[in-house]
């Protein structure tokens, strides 16, 4: 759920399309409700398969996780980059693990607009992101930087990556794809 998450955001932040198979819909249904109200292309091709098409006319959304059938607390550093290039103020709700916010300041070195507010990190979003060192805190934050670098202008240079292996096999060979 997370990897396929993960890359799911990696096509819409990027403007790509991506083909996923072998997924349970059924854990992604929280992800593909929250994408789709953001006007983002989601297909349910079979019972295990989504195409996503980055459209770049998406739109913000409100995020608050919840522990499942709710909005994945492990995909919302992923949604909170997401949001930091989408147009418009979303406000990203942390119920599972409030302290969670650990990429918050490393998506601000980017030139994100966040302000955290108790359990909640407003995004006021639509901004270019321009690389910069970062320094990744766990897996999630990981997660979360690699996309925002994909969207941003110049290098990135992500320290710490190795959180990044505990959840996602062969990430950088995913992304090239």
């Amino acid at each position: 759920r997370i990897e396929a998450g993960t890359l799911t955001i990696a096509a819409v932040i990027t403007g790509g399309k991506i083909s996923i198979s072998g997924v349970e819909i059924d854990h992604l249904r929280a992800l593909i409700d929250k994408l789709e109200e953001a006007a983002i292309n989601v297909s349910i091709e079979s019972r295990d398969c989504i195409v996503v098409e980055g459209n770049g006319e998406h739109r913000a959304v409100d995020v608050i996780t919840l522990p499942y059938p709710g909005f994945p607390t492990d995909l919302q550093a992923q949604m909170c980059a997401l949001m930091c290039v989408t147009n418009g103020l979303s406000i990203i709700t942390e119920r599972v693990y409030p302290n969670r916010f650990m990429h918050i300041p490393e998506l601000q070195r980017m030139g994100a607009n966040i302000a955290i507010e108790g359990a909640s990190a407003i995004v006021d979003g639509g901004v270019q992101l321009s690389g910069a060192p970062v320094m990744a805190s766990d897996l999630r934050a990981s997660a979360a930087l690699i996309l925002a670098g994909l969207a941003a202008s110049n290098e990135t240079w992500i320290q710490r990556i190795y959180h990044i292996d505990r959840g996602f096999e062969k990430i950088d060979q995913k992304l090239q794809l």
